[in-house]
């Protein structure tokens, strides 16, 4: 079942959660032990995130430079495969821009498809800043460029143009909305635009950037509402657990933390209080948001498993 059609049948506010595959060398079952401990709640799907490669330049003994990967995560394909396999609950793996070349999302696409992977989330991704005589060319810029080539894909056409049997089941997907603003839209106008178009060209369902002021949330939904939107826009909730996150997640994010948490987290001696604030800042804001309506929870967990488990407690 689609995660649209999940959602749409849910019988209260739906609950799913992000996870981030684990590191080379490191075992899945990690990412087993995240979903043990969120799947009393009954999580109608699990993203698995993706991100791609750095590198650092490693001195060496004789003064030359060596390049050397520093992360690569197992690909969120197999990942997925492998929850869907495991958990019986639908998995969405993420498509981003720059963490595939376009001729590598096709072979991703090919792959799910083989293994009955149908759900996706299509995001640019984190900014990628190509290494000289990469060609900029390979990579999609923007979301809804991926989109159109999962959209064409759909429809049976290649990379290339050339065509194919399409799948039986075709991909459904949704995409990313920013409530207080992409960092690269000129304004709010902008940012509704891109949204429609997303919409307009396939998107079942939207999941927001994490916020923490529900009346921001509300009144972007309003926006859209207004604008023609129709489709779930889903709030994504990260409780803060660390002291530092009251000044790094503004600046990262562009997420606007309200005075009332923010002077709650200048209380905090050490990470431990943080956590409990953001827990409990969490908790509220949830209960509004279903109070108001809302048709899914959607929680990212990385560095949060156990507040998100603490949070699901009190609201599910």
């Amino acid at each position: 079942m689609k995660v649209i059609d999940l959602i749409k049948n849910s019988k209260r506010t739906a609950f799913s959660f992000e996870i981030l595959p684990p590191l080379k060398g490191n075992s899945i079952q990690k990412v087993y032990n995240v979903i043990d401990k969120l799947r009393e709640f009954d999580p109608k799907y699990i993203n698995i995130t993706s991100h791609h490669s750095e590198y650092i330049y490693k001195t060496m003994p004789d003064g030359s430079y060596q390049k050397v990967n520093i992360r690569k995560r197992p690909g969120s394909v197999a990942i997925a495969a492998a929850i869907q396999n495991k958990y019986n609950i639908t998995a969405v793996p993420h498509i981003i821009c720059k963490g595939f070349t376009k001729e590598e999302t096709e072979y991703a696409l090919i792959d799910l498809n083989f293994l009955g992977v149908y759900d996706l989330l299509l995001l640019r991704g984190d900014i990628k800043t190509l290494e000289v005589g990469q060609n900029p060319q390979l990579y999609h810029e923007h979301a809804t460029d991926l989109q159109q080539q999962v959209n064409n894909f759909n429809r049976g056409i290649a990379l290339d143009g050339s065509p194919f049997e399409a799948n039986e089941t075709p991909f459904s997907y949704g995409m990313a909305c920013y409530p207080e603003k992409h960092e690269e839209a000129p304004n709010m106008d902008s940012d509704l635009f891109y949204a429609q178009e997303k919409v307009k060209n396939g998107a079942d369902y939207l999941v927001t950037q994490m916020f923490f002021d529900n009346a921001k949330y509300y009144a972007f939904v309003d926006r859209c509402r207004a604008a023609g939107i129709t489709v779930p826009i889903i709030p994504g909730i990260k409780p803060i657990v660390f002291r530092n996150q009251l000044t790094v997640l503004p600046r990262v994010f562009r997420s606007d933390i309200p005075e009332p948490l923010a002077a709650e987290l200048r209380r905090c001696q050490t990470d431990e209080e943080a956590k409990a604030v953001g827990v409990e800042w969490s908790i509220e804001q949830c209960k509004d948001l279903i109070a108001h309506g809302v048709p899914s929870l959607h929680f990212y967990t990385m560095m949060a498993s156990d507040s998100v488990a603490r949070i699901a407690k009190e609201i599910y």
